[in-house]
């Protein structure tokens, strides 16, 4: 196998392409944070590179960590699937072993580079637990059909890691006291709500991908949103994710300064990309799931990015 072959079926384990689902949502964040004052002064956090390249590092490392372990605790399942057994590990492409150690790999460099964010000790005293969670997705559908919202949350605690990395060494490891509490709060209110609606969004869209494996997760004794309540309930449920999705978006301009009208046409734009994302899947048609789950969902958090950003430099 050449070095160029290598490569390409690494970056294909962990799907690394589909890192554009939540780092805009990370750079968004880290964008609003640079741009939104500290508390009620007129300081705004300094821009420090080792800041925003540690931002980039934890997201790769972090998603890889996660989807390797994703594919090397499911191998046994995604070989028994039909649509999955030409993944890595069943396909023999990759072993159990290469993986579990690519695995250890990422998840030691993601607690490595949270070093980068010091003095702020945020990120690295939170790195284990928020990789454990971000792991602990792969095991969920085991026991729970809510593996779906558990995957929205961790990818929703790309944004908050984001602002808390930029902005926590200005509010101080710990509050100490009812009235640091509350500015804590209050500080974190911005992406927070950010993070709700990407739970949503993420939560919807994995409900939808996860339609293609109702039958097979149904007989594997496997838990999910399509085995439980069929392909034409789990697509409502999916629905419903959206459209509260959409409604927690339209707060965001409300309460962060920085953002205006051009992430109000950004929320427009995506309301018309989900609307098309549902047009696109039907129960009796799953043939479009993947132009549905990959195009759509790329150009809403690209679109969404690019938006913010352009509110926040303008």
């Amino acid at each position: 196998m050449t070095q160029a072959t290598q490569l390409t079926s690494w970056l294909g384990l962990i799907r690394f392409s589909h890192t554009i689902f939540a780092l805009p949502f990370a750079a968004l964040a880290a964008v609003m944070a640079l741009a939104t004052p500290i508390g009620i002064t007129d300081t705004f956090p300094a821009v420090r590179l080792r800041d925003l390249a540690g931002i980039l590092i934890c997201m790769v490392t972090a998603r890889s960590t996660a989807m390797a372990f994703n594919r090397l605790v499911d191998r046994k399942i995604d070989a028994a699937n039909p649509r999955t057994a030409s993944r890595h590990i069943p396909a023999g492409v990759l072993s159990a072993n290469q993986v579990l150690w690519f695995t250890l790999f990422c998840g030691i460099a993601f607690i490595a580079a949270t070093a980068l964010f010091l003095p702020n000790r945020i990120p690295l005293i939170a790195s284990v637990p928020v990789l454990l969670f971000l792991c602990g997705y792969s095991l969920a559908k085991r026991f729970t059909s809510a593996a779906h919202l558990w995957l929205g949350v961790a990818l929703s605690l790309s944004p908050i890691a984001a602002w808390v990395a930029i902005r926590g060494g200005y509010m101080g490891a710990f509050p100490n006291s009812s009235s640091e509490l509350i500015g804590w709060l209050s500080d974190l209110a911005v992406p927070t709500i950010l993070a709700v609606a990407v739970a949503l969004w993420v939560t919807g869209f994995d409900i939808i991908y996860a339609c293609q494996d109702a039958a097979f997760d149904a007989d594997a004794g496997l838990n999910s949103v399509p085995a439980r309540f069929g392909i034409a309930g789990a697509l409502r449920i999916a629905a419903a994710c959206h459209v509260v999705m959409l409604i927690v978006l339209a707060f965001l301009p409300c309460v962060s300064q920085p953002l205006g009208w051009v992430f109000w046409i950004a929320i427009a734009a995506t309301t018309a990309l989900v609307i098309r994302q549902h047009r696109l899947v039907r129960p009796d048609d799953l043939d479009r799931v993947n132009q549905a789950f990959f195009d759509t969902n790329a150009i809403i958090s690209v679109t969404l990015l690019v938006a913010g950003v352009a509110d926040c430099v303008v």
